[in-house]
């Protein structure tokens, strides 16, 4: 099986302490894991997407702007990668494909599908945040496409504790995902 890893969210709005909508400690905490399994993938020559939520200031049309403050708003500091991700995708700009995303999934309204199909890739594993929002509905669209799903429990975090540990058990007795513990 080809795989991809998928890097959901992974930004200063999602996980800084002060971002705007952040999952805070529990977002931190993912940083050398996350980085660690990005440059193994770059290593092995896998493919590697950076899908990125992002939004337009006071886009009253956007479903989102009525849920939650706003947040990934292009061209602010928020969007950017966190922590030493960012220089890793710096300085492996080539070996990252980067994808803007404007909804929950990665998948929704993008070319992710077309993308990985045209590498052969049908294995995704899937990092990030929010676990019960991005990562979830990233993995139910790779369901309902046929991908193999494979969450890595140490790479995804949410600011809801229970809707985390409901999600991991949802990918695998739902989505028949396998979890890396």
């Amino acid at each position: 099986m080809k795989k991809a890893l998928l890097v959901i969210d992974y930004t200063e709005d999602f996980v800084a302490e002060d971002g705007a909508l952040t999952c805070g400690a529990p977002g931190m905490a993912l940083e050398r894991y996350i980085t660690q399994l990005t440059q193994e993938f770059i290593d092995r020559e896998e493919a590697v997407v950076f899908a990125v939520d992002v939004h337009e200031k006071d886009d009253p049309h956007h479903p989102e702007s009525r849920l939650f403050p706003p947040h990934n708003l292009r061209g602010t500091p928020g969007r950017d990668l966190y922590g030493s991700l960012k220089t890793l995708y710096e300085e492996n700009k080539e070996a990252i494909h980067w994808m803007d995303k404007t909804r929950y999934s990665a998948f929704a309204g993008t070319d992710l599908d077309i993308w990985l199909r045209a590498r052969t890739i049908d294995e995704l594993h899937l990092t990030g945040v929010c676990t019960d929002i991005c990562i979830l509905h990233t993995a139910a669209d790779a369901y309902n496409r046929g991908y193999k799903i494979v969450i890595h429990e140490k790479g995804v975090a949410s600011f809801d504790p229970a809707g985390h540990e409901w999600a991991l058990r949802h990918f695998e007795n739902t989505l028949g995902a396998e979890l890396i513990r």
